[in-house]
């Protein structure tokens, strides 16, 4: 039994392989189509032809020949050809992969067996190559070209870059490797100072596209080394002119060119360019540098035909210019108070640093003297310092001091500071607005008598360490009615805000306001207290949220309660209060409260607080006491009147006489007094 079917499973396999072998598949089946490659989209018919004699294991059946798409069932129709033969035709009217097998099969013993394939491709023409540029490279004068393929074709295309010369034919120049869309054209191929044509050919099995013909001298595409920089030197000296010398790379010696000259300072946002340099080597010159500044220089050139690319920037040059004694005046700002039993006046002197023009190199320090300088003689410094601030005592009556700066080359002119006293109308009005995350906006209306500048201060509510106690910057025109101040302002943070007009005899009183940068949530809301509670009423207290935790102008606090039923009710509390009164709750009942604090720019709740009212209000707690005390004096006093009061209380217990006292207890009977007892 065993035998037989070993025997019985061994001739379908027997047959199988006669099937499948190469002289059954190569020789039984056929599969043709109109087109291994084909336009993504289009339709494809293909045809499968059996042989039944030369497929051996199918010559006793009826030949069934079926179709699959890589693993996909499609219907075909068959027929009988000629010879025998079995065909099937199949159409698919839209074919929409970029590769697939179709499969011929045909069913033996009840399973498909694939006797055929054909490989079938679609995809698209080759999209138009674009944005073709070319740069000659002077080191070895090859020529590299690059472009933009365009849409992928889902077909294999071969790109390469032709050339023609203006009487030679088109070669290929360079085949890019990898995938890229770049290449470079040998020496060889190319024709320097003469026109060439240069394009891009993408092709695939459906089709040929070129980029747009550049036709171009291949050295009006070079691209040049920098050129160096050699000496650069200050002419004449105390003025604010260098004169720059350099020289072009060997390789571009033999060509005419212009070059630029760049240049900044570190602080600078951008460079300052120096165009229409022409000339192989030597000298430029160029003024209107600040005094006692670094600056840093780079040089680029390309062929004076205005063709072709510019060099890389030469590598940098540092040069700093000479100093020279500061200049202009320095923006002052004081505050004055008597001391020394009107003896002495404190005066605190601030002012800004001089600006970059002006300080014509590395401030050194700074001189504050009680006298102008006379005859060449410095007078006696009262401060002598490398900060922006100094406090100093000076003679009662002092009204002018006079500050100056110094640097390595000399000393400025001073600048005059007149005391004036803060007496003057102050302004109209003042408001303060973001001007970023950084910088708040100060606007005001000016005051009714014209001023001549303006000083602002500003200082961050709580002071923060490290950090100016009031930071000011003063507005020279007295015209102004705003100003961006950017000094020290940070986002979540609150500034008080002064502005004092300047008057040629007087300073105006100030007057103030308070601003934030930026606004968010506070970082945390205030904790709820219980301060009292009745059956119906309770009072709630918190502390304000700190200044420095506000991060924002508090518009409004907000008390929320809800009982165990989510009766959930709300109130909105001015934020100048700290308390608030719950009113209309219902007696011994236990509630859920909690506040939360808003700014313009959001919200941020606290912590829940547990409450249960009372079953009683305190008055009429003390109205139960009261009466039970009443109550009580009531008894007590009946209590004492019915023991002093004999016919009160003779209403209430009467007398009950004693029966062993009465006549009838006396009483024998005649019958028992005969009776003796034994």
């Amino acid at each position: 039994m065993a035998r037989r079917g070993a025997g019985t499973l061994f001739l379908p396999r027997l047959s199988l392989l006669l099937l499948l072998c190469p002289g059954g598949t190569l020789g039984c089946a056929s599969v043709a189509v109109d087109s291994p490659v084909v336009p993504l989209g289009s339709a494809i018919m293909a045809s499968c032809t059996i042989q039944s004699e030369l497929c051996r294991s199918l010559e006793r059946g009826n030949v069934r020949i079926t179709w699959m798409l890589d693993n996909e069932p499609v219907a075909g129709s068959q027929r009988r050809g000629a010879g025998g033969t079995e065909v099937s035709n199949l159409t698919l009217p839209q074919f929409n992969r970029t590769q697939a097998r179709l499969w011929c099969c045909v069913e033996w013993n009840g399973t498909k067996q694939r006797v055929g394939m054909a490989e079938i491709r679609a995809g698209y023409p080759p999209a138009k190559p674009s944005n073709l540029s070319c740069v000659l490279n002077l080191s070895d004068y090859g020529l590299t070209c690059q472009w933009e393929q365009g849409a992928d074709s889902h077909l294999p295309t071969s790109v390469a870059l032709k050339c023609a010369g203006s009487r030679a034919q088109a070669v290929t120049g360079c085949t890019p490797q990898g995938g890229r869309s770049r290449c470079t054209v040998p020496r060889r191929l190319l024709q320097l100072y003469r026109q060439m044509e240069i394009w891009v050919s993408a092709t695939n099995a459906l089709g040929t596209a070129e980029s747009e013909h550049l036709c171009i001298d291949p050295m009006d595409v070079a691209k040049l080394d920098p050129p160096a920089l050699r000496s650069i030197q200050s002419i004449p000296f105390q003025t604010d002119c260098i004169r720059l010398a350099w020289e072009v790379a060997r390789s571009n010696a033999h060509m005419e060119l212009q070059c630029e000259l760049r240049y900044r300072a570190p602080e600078d946002p951008a460079w300052a360019l120096v165009t229409g340099i022409i000339g192989q080597a030597g000298t430029t010159q160029r003024c209107g540098f600040l005094f006692g500044t670094r600056y840093h220089f780079q040089m680029r050139c390309r062929r004076s035909s205005a063709r072709g690319y510019w060099s890389e920037w030469s590598p940098g040059r540092n040069y700093t210019t000479h100093e020279k004694a500061p200049t202009g005046k320095l923006d002052a700002w004081w505050s004055a108070r008597p001391a020394g039993a009107g003896r002495q006046l404190e005066v605190q002197l601030r002012w800004k640093a001089p600006r970059r023009r002006e300080a014509n190199g590395r401030v050194l320090g700074y001189r504050v003297t009680l006298s102008p300088r006379r005859r060449g003689r410095d007078p006696p410094a009262v401060c002598n310092t490398t900060h922006t601030q100094c406090d100093f005592s000076a003679p009662a009556g002092t009204t002018r001091v006079y500050l100056s700066a110094y640097n390595a080359a000399g000393v400025s002119a001073a600048t005059e500071v007149v005391l004036l006293e803060r007496k003057g109308q102050p302004l109209a009005g003042l408001r303060a607005v973001p001007g970023g995350e950084r910088s708040l906006w100060v606007r005001w209306e000016a005051p009714p008598a014209p001023a001549a500048a303006y000083v602002l201060e500003w200082q961050r509510v709580p002071l923060a360490p490290g950090r100016c106690s009031a930071c000011w910057q003063m507005e020279r025109d007295g015209a102004a009615t705003a100003a961006l101040i950017r000094d020290g302002i940070e986002p979540f943070q609150r500034y008080n805000i002064s502005v004092y007009p300047l008057y040629k005899d007087a300073i105006g009183v100030p007057i103030h306001t308070a601003a934030y940068s930026k606004q968010k949530a506070p970082s945390y809301a205030p904790k709820l207290h219980l301060k009292s509670i009745s059956k119906s009423d309770a009072e709630l207290c918190w502390d304000p949220v700190p200044v420095e935790m506000q991060n924002g102008f508090i518009t409004s606090y907000t008390i929320f309660w809800a009982n165990s039923t989510a009766d959930v009710s709300s109130a909105t509390v001015n934020p100048s209060l700290s308390s608030f009164v719950i009113r209309e709750l219902k007696p011994s009942t236990l509630y859920k409260v909690h506040i939360m604090a808003s700014t313009a720019a959001g919200s941020t709740n606290g912590t829940s607080l547990t409450l249960v009212t009372t079953v009683l209000d305190d008055i009429e707690i003390q109205f139960l006491f009261l009466t039970l005390a009443l109550v009580f004096v009531l008894l007590i006093f009946l209590l004492i009147c019915f023991q002093k009061n004999g016919r009160v209380k003779q209403q209430f217990w009467p007398s009950v006489p004693d029966p062993a006292n009465s006549s009838l207890g006396k009483w024998v009977p005649a019958e028992l007094q005969q009776v003796r007892l034994p």
